[in-house]
This record gives C-alpha cells, structure tokens and sequence, in this order.
C-alpha cells in the first residue's frame, strides 16, 4: 500500500488535488478540473489512480462526482501525506 500511495503522490496534478482535498470538504470534479487546468478525461484518470491507493473517496451526485480525502487513511499514511505535504510547505519557503 506505501508504494501505490507513493506512485499516486509523484504525479504533480494528482499531488495538487490531494493538497485541495486537504481541508477534508467534498470537491466537485469540475471544480478540481478548473482549479488544475485538466480535461474531464485527464482529471477522471488521475483520481482513479488515487482511489485505487486508498487516499480519495468519492460519490455520485447526479452527473457529478465529488471526492474528498478518505476519512479512514491508516495513521501511517496520513504520516505520509503530512510529510510530502510539510517538506513541499518548506521548499516553497525556500524559494
């Protein structure tokens, strides 16, 4: 499970909707679409990759789907998550 959580994380625009899906509301594909300047298409593969690791839940909501950060991540993973998402916070201040 680490490495497919690893895999799904090295890709920029997957790495960006996890950071939006963060604050632990429902985000709208459309709204991940607009905010990462992806195709539906592109947008639906890359959240599929993060469904499969366990990180993203989603639900239907008429033609929509809404995803947000899986509320049962293993302590281990949320670790994972936090430390990708400190050493980037760290790298940015760097800059």
């Amino acid at each position: 499970m680490v490495l497919s959580v690893l895999s799904a994380l090295a890709e920029p625009t997957r790495l960006e909707a996890m950071r939006l899906l963060k604050d632990g509301a429902e985000h709208c594909v459309c709204e991940l679409m607009a905010k990462l300047d992806a195709t539906q298409s592109r947008m639906s593969r890359h959240m599929q990759v993060l469904r499969q690791a366990g990180l993203v839940c989603d639900r239907r909501d008429a033609q929509w789907v809404r995803y947000r950060l899986n509320p049962d991540l293993r302590p281990e993973i949320r670790a994972i998550l936090d430390a990708v998402f400190d050493a980037e916070a760290s790298e940015r201040e760097a800059a």
